[in-house]
């Protein structure tokens, strides 16, 4: 029977019968503190486990499990016929100051100096972009969630996963779902013009990982890799973990300067560029600098990776023809993403590459992690062949083009005379120049604050450049947006500019 004190006088430990926490584990951790704290120092002898329960008002079981726990863990050791004692070799050197040994004393070159990050680790720490807690208006590249057909999705979940076999259990191919591979080819023969076969496409955990497989495997520490400026600042992350040295190269009316490139790493390794839908100004790649892009490649042996985030949300005609499906000399390297088109933390991407890349390619990513996570794969792979996705998108292009227009017109209504919207043909958000008379007297980057002090997310663009900006402006998100809401944020938005001039 408990006594009201549920006291052990001996060994000092009180169980509380109204914690959440079952008293065994209370146990556990009471006695383990004791030991590490010096109180039962090695060698001492404890209660039988009778005695103990006896003194704690619990059931002997309790004590036995807390015991076992210890036993298991290295802090406690048993002698036949002779009891329990405090291991005198304990299995931590997490000991309070009384108790601990000199020679566990740490190392005299255990300094903050020696705990630094090494230098390319510094680099992709600073690298980390702030996200905003919530959603708002106008967080860029976030997708509508609201209008995802989850039902679809929950079945299709179940569906895969009500009796999977083994295969399905165990390790997945390192270039992913076969099914969501044939899916993916299918899907980029059909709508980007790509001529490839399931073979080539490796599934990954997002765009980034893309790149950084490629990275690794093309890149040696030190190698300059061209980017857009301004680009996605995401993608530098990749580079500077394999060691690539991003140079940023000036983007004009038709798409990254190739004579600009030459000039600044006529050496570079690869080219990293978003032919269809360059971010954040959202320029087209003109087929004439696409083709001297393509003979750049081929001419020093380079390599061009297509970053093509968002092309399936394209508001006049159809998608644009991927760079890839140009190539002729087999140098691009075809980068896409689900996370924009369904939803972020999906966190499935994939890459295309030419056929004498595809093993080395997969036996590197086994050599980085293994294989992708298989949850999602199966179910993705149903949505697509199921036409699930086709519908999707075409629906989601017919609402953002709606929302696109909801926010020209509520910039017409609210931000004349601060800022400057120009439609675009295809993405998620809206590039805002400053005008003349809210920039003599605030850059972007205040602007950005200021929009934020007043609830709105509006990134400034010279975020997005490496180097000294040569443009100034805002990114207004509109995709994840309702069109009331867009009128209300872009009201805020103004009232939070106004402040400045």
């Amino acid at each position: 029977m408990a006594r009201s004190a549920d006291r052990a006088p001996l060994l000092g430990i009180a169980l509380d019968p109204e914690s959440d926490t079952p008293r065994h584990r209370q146990l556990y951790r009471a006695l383990r503190a004791a030991v590490l704290a010096g109180r039962l120092a090695p060698g001492a002898r404890l209660p039988s486990t009778r005695a103990l329960a006896d003194e704690l008002g619990c059931a002997r079981n309790t004590v036995v499990s807390a015991f076992e726990q210890l036993f298991a863990e290295g802090y406690l050791e048993g002698k036949v016929g002779s009891g329990t004692y405090v291991s005198r070799q304990l299995p931590e050197t997490l000991l309070t100051a009384e108790s601990k040994p000199a020679a566990w004393e740490p190392a005299p070159n255990d300094t903050a100096r020696s705990r630094r990050l090494s230098a390319r680790g510094q680099r992709l720490a600073a690298l980390g972009l702030p996200r905003h807690r919530r959603p708002r208006a106008f967080n860029p590249g976030e997708p509508e969630l609201a209008q995802f057909p989850f039902d679809t999705w929950a079945r299709l979940l179940q569906r895969s996963w009500r009796a999977p076999g083994r295969d399905r259990l165990m390790h997945n191919p390192p270039g992913g779902d076969p099914a969501l591979r044939r899916a993916v080819a299918g899907h980029l023969n059909r709508v980007r013009g790509l001529d490839c076969t399931p073979e080539q496409v490796l599934i990954t955990g997002g765009a980034q990982q893309a790149l950084d497989i490629v990275a690794r495997l093309l890149c040696d520490p030190g190698d300059r890799v061209w980017m857009e400026e301004p680009g996605y600042p995401g993608l530098r992350g990749a580079l500077a973990a394999a060691g690539a040295v991003p140079v940023p190269v000036a983007m004009d009316g038709e798409g990254l300067s190739v004579a600009a490139g030459r000039a600044l790493a006529p050496e570079a390794r690869l080219a990293v560029v978003a032919p269809s839908h360059a971010y954040p100004l959202g320029t087209v790649m003109s087929l004439a600098r696409r083709l001297t892009l393509l003979d750049w490649a081929s001419e020093i042996g380079g390599w061009i990776v297509e970053d093509d985030y968002d092309s399936e949300y394209r508001y006049a005609g159809q998608p644009l023809a991927a760079l890839a499906g140009l190539d002729r000399g087999r140098r691009t390297i075809y980068i896409g993403t689900f996370s924009k088109v369904l939803f972020p933390s999906l966190r499935v991407g994939y890459l295309v590459v030419p056929e004498d890349l595809a093993d080395p390619m997969a036996r590197a990513r086994r050599g980085l992690d293994d294989h992708p996570g298989s949850t999602v794969q199966p179910a993705l792979a149903a949505f697509i062949e199921e036409g699930h996705f086709a519908q999707h998108l075409r629906r989601m292009r017919r609402l953002y083009a709606a929302r696109q227009e909801a926010l020209l017109e509520a910039g017409r209504r609210h931000l004349s005379g601060l800022l400057a919207l120009q439609p675009d043909v295809a993405g998620m958000h809206l590039v805002a120049g400053l005008d003349p008379a809210l920039a003599a007297h605030a850059d972007d980057r205040r602007c950005a604050h200021a929009a934020d002090a007043h609830g709105v997310a509006a990134p400034a663009l010279s975020g997005y450049y490496q180097g000294a900006p040569d443009r100034q402006g805002l990114l207004l998100g509109y995709a994840a947006v309702t069109e009331t809401e867009i009128a209300r944020a872009a009201h805020r938005l103004a009232r939070a500019l106004e402040t400045l001039v």
